[in-house]
């Protein structure tokens, strides 16, 4: 085993085991990995500072991207929050435990047109009014999974399967992911539903004098709608621009900057987000510099285990391996990495994302104790995907 993933081990082990300095450990992990690379063997793309300027020359695109989402969106759930939609819900939705199930079905379905960090921050926000703010760890686990499920089957609903469509995948060739995501969605979504409703039942009595501000509505969907237009204007028609600038993130703060005039954001909510950005950063450019040339033949089993791997190890430089290796079920592996990132709360951006807002979140054991499910339902949904389609491998 090279030495780079002995330390990134040692680095994930560390966040998983100190969550209080999870910022820290992976910024020091980074740098043992460059010092490491620097002085025994060599960068990706090439040895000494040219390779590490070479390397970060490509994936700085990436990197600010994610810094750019993972802020702006954050931004836009306190826009949302704020707006008095998640005050007036409780008008709607059932006031026992389907209540709580209906909320992680909306996160689902959102992802699967919206970014999944998006998705996942604006269900959060949801949460924290119709549960007034004592959300289950295990129930905020499932929210990442919901989001991270909702967009495995839609080619603008994860960064993955943004890159399988710019890669020529067609869009109909990931779509059967959501046989398995929704299958994983009943499995986990019943019980975490269930049991926050024991923790803190959903609210029964809305504020009747609770309004909604659509001006504020009116700004959130602006973001939305530009962040979307920009990912298939450009991500997608324009795939050679896209790798050499962050638009999707730049469109995201410049459509924030625009609205600033119309209602004020909580910028209150930056310094957390930022916190947690930095920290992803960290572990999305460690993943970057490990020696991972090619992967296992494709199999349902690769993708299988790429679901567990992706827990860990960030899914964009997987997704990019099989991508240049050819040959996978694009829909299984779709589901595999995309969902299979939710077991941890540092395995996807929308977990480090949900974070940022319900820092308790970051206990590993809590995650695990409280959302073992998720791992569960992931097994249910691959099996339950693979005993009706099968293994359907695209070019």
């Amino acid at each position: 085993m090279p030495a780079e993933f002995l330390i990134f081990g040692l680095t994930l082990a560390g966040v998983a085991l100190f969550h209080r300095h999870a910022l820290p450990i992976a910024a020091a992990g980074l740098a043992c990995v460059v010092a490491f690379e620097w002085l025994f063997t060599q960068f990706p793309a090439g040895p000494g500072a040219a390779g590490l300027v070479a390397h970060f020359g490509h994936e700085w695109v990436i990197l600010v991207n994610l810094l750019l989402l993972l802020l702006g969106f954050a931004m836009v759930a306190r826009h949302f929050e704020d707006s008095g939609i998640p005050a007036v819900l409780p008008r709607w939705l059932p006031d026992d435990w389907t209540g709580a199930l209906w909320l992680l079905v909306i996160v689902f379905v959102m992802s699967s047109f919206l970014d999944n960090i998006a998705a996942a921050l604006i269900g959060g926000a949801m949460a924290h009014t119709l549960f007034r703010g004592r959300v289950r760890v295990g129930y905020l686990a499932a929210v990442v999974a919901a989001s991270n499920a909702g967009g495995s089957g839609s080619v603008i609903g994860d960064t993955t399967t943004t890159m399988m469509w710019i890669k020529g995948v067609a869009p109909v060739e990931v779509l059967h992911a959501y046989v398995a995501a929704v299958v994983a969605l009943a499995v986990f979504g019943v019980h975490a539903a269930r049991a926050q409703q024991r923790h803190a039942p959903i609210i029964k009595d809305p504020d009747q004098s609770a309004r909604v501000d659509w001006v504020r509505v009116a700004v959130t969907a602006f973001v939305l709608a530009a962040a979307v237009a920009v990912n298939v204007g450009v991500n997608v028609r324009m795939p050679a621009l896209a790798d050499r600038f962050p638009f999707i993130g730049a469109a995201v703060a410049a459509a924030l900057l625009l609205t600033v005039g119309i209602r004020r954001p909580d910028w209150s909510a930056l310094p957390g987000a930022f916190k947690g950005s930095i920290f992803l950063l960290c572990l999305v450019a460690s993943a970057s510099l490990m020696p991972v040339d090619e992967l296992p033949e494709a199999s349902w089993v690769t993708a299988f285990g790429l679901g567990f791997v992706s827990a860990v190890f960030d899914n964009i430089p997987l997704t990019a391996l099989a991508l240049e290796q050819g040959g996978y079920d694009w829909g299984m592996l779709a589901y595999a990495v995309g969902f299979g990132g939710s077991m941890l709360w540092f395995g996807s951006s929308a977990g480090v994302a949900i974070c940022g807002m319900y820092p308790e979140a970051r206990s590993t054991g809590k995650w695990l104790r409280e959302g073992w499910l998720v791992a569960v339902a992931y097994v249910v949904g691959f099996a339950a995907l693979l005993l009706t389609l099968g293994w359907q491998p695209g070019a």
